[in-house]
């Protein structure tokens, strides 16, 4: 049998209705979950994560022009510019574990960098498909302000949602005390959530506009907020 006709196992999870791979574009504020569904996509689909965060740090030692040109970029403390960030995108997802498709995260971040990907998505013979998880900013800042963790074997609560037995100690180890991130007080969690907000208005209405934006709301349970997520995928 010629190579082109085999059906491999692995392939399976990453079909869709389309037939054309994607490109999915997961959006969500602090809070709102979206690393959860980012890593149930990854398991369930079969999809990479890609974020450019991890791509600079891999290129931080590495000997290739592009890489020495992003290092004296971040050497001088400059932002990297949106024609290196597609660039090293491109790269990334040329890549044989993206032909199916591939998970976005940290890209793109504004109407811009979302022109560009246009651009590779079209390189590629790729669709985007834009997720939105929505949840109210109220329920964002408890679900952060809320959260303590056990300093002993790093099992998570909320005081609003999913409180321990007896005040701020551990079910499992009742000798340690909760312990309460300092950046998880109110005035931080508000202003990096208006940051969010401020920053990514533009960008969810250029989806919004482009007919590609998807919002599911994210004050469900994990899995039926990714039971859409799914479907939309298989069908964006």
């Amino acid at each position: 049998m010629a190579p082109e006709a085999a059906v491999c196992e692995d392939d399976e999870p990453n079909s869709n209705q389309s037939g054309m791979p994607k490109i999915i574009v997961l959006m969500g504020a602090p809070g709102a979950g979206k690393g959860t569904q980012a890593r149930l996509l990854q398991e369930r689909l079969h999809l990479p994560q890609i974020s450019t965060g991890d791509i600079f740090r891999a290129l931080k030692n590495a000997q290739t022009p592009l890489a020495q040109e992003l290092r004296e970029i971040m050497e001088r403390g400059q932002l990297v510019p949106d024609e290196l960030t597609i660039r090293l995108v491109k790269e990334r997802t040329a890549q044989v574990d993206c032909r199916n498709g591939y998970i976005l995260d940290g890209f793109p971040r504004t109407p811009e960098q979302a022109r560009s990907l246009d651009g590779l998505a079209a390189e590629q013979d790729n669709t985007i498909v834009a997720i939105n998880i929505d949840v109210p900013l109220d329920l964002l800042e408890k679900r952060m302000t809320g959260r303590r963790n056990c300093p002993v074997c790093g099992e998570i609560y909320n005081i609003y949602f999913k409180p321990p037995k007896n005040d701020n100690v551990c079910d499992f180890h009742p000798e340690a005390q909760l312990v309460h991130r300092a950046d998880d007080n109110a005035e931080t969690v508000q202003a990096r959530l208006a940051t969010y907000e401020a920053k990514t208005r533009s960008l969810i209405e250029y989806y919004k506009s482009a007919g590609l934006l998807h919002s599911v709301a994210g004050t469900r349970e994990p899995g039926d907020i990714y039971g859409d997520i799914e479907r939309i995928v298989q069908q964006g």
